[in-house]
């Protein structure tokens, strides 16, 4: 799959993505459609960001082209975040950028500092999500998934919205 930044200063740049199932980028259409509905309630640019379970580093990557100050990408797949970095250098947002290697549930409560946005993209087969979302040190969540997420009675759910497969649920801490 080629990939590439959709929007903003780094528009057009194409990013790696390792081979095989443990990487699903999220596609073009998906990407969009977060960013415009993150763009939308205010909560992009200038925000600090969380990419949780970052693969290629797509979504965080392009947060940052569209506006965002920083991203801490967390990831532990090996593949994963040799092409995470080579994506960072790609772009040129090294400065903006935090890569920590490890296990997502693991690394959140060693995270320092308090996170406008977390970007969450898990693989599919994902089904910890009311502890993973109970965890995350940020005001708005964004959660993909090939199922409806509930993100439980801490969150207002602001949008929810399927796209062919995929779920992308946007949700506000109360």
């Amino acid at each position: 799959m080629t990939l590439r930044i959709i929007a903003g200063e780094a528009r057009g740049r194409r990013l790696s993505s390792p081979e095989g199932m443990d990487v699903r980028p999220s596609t073009s259409r998906v990407r969009e459609a977060v960013f415009n509905s993150l763009h939308s309630q205010g909560c992009l640019v200038g925000a600090d960001m969380l990419d949780l379970y970052a693969g290629s580093g797509a979504l965080g990557l392009e947060a940052l082209s569209r506006g965002a100050a920083s991203v801490t990408f967390v990831e532990s797949a090996p593949a994963a975040l040799t092409a995470l970095r080579a994506n960072i250098d790609a772009v040129g947002f090294n400065d903006r950028c935090r890569v920590v290697a490890g296990d997502v549930m693991a690394e959140l409560p060693r995270l320092d500092g308090d996170y406008d946005v977390a970007l969450c993209d898990p693989p599919y087969r994902f089904n910890a999500w009311p502890e993973l979302l109970s965890r995350i040190p940020a005001d708005t969540v964004m959660a993909e998934s090939n199922q409806a997420v509930v993100p439980g009675p801490d969150w207002d759910v602001i949008k929810q919205q399927r796209y062919a497969g995929t779920v992308v649920v946007i949700a506000c801490r109360r």
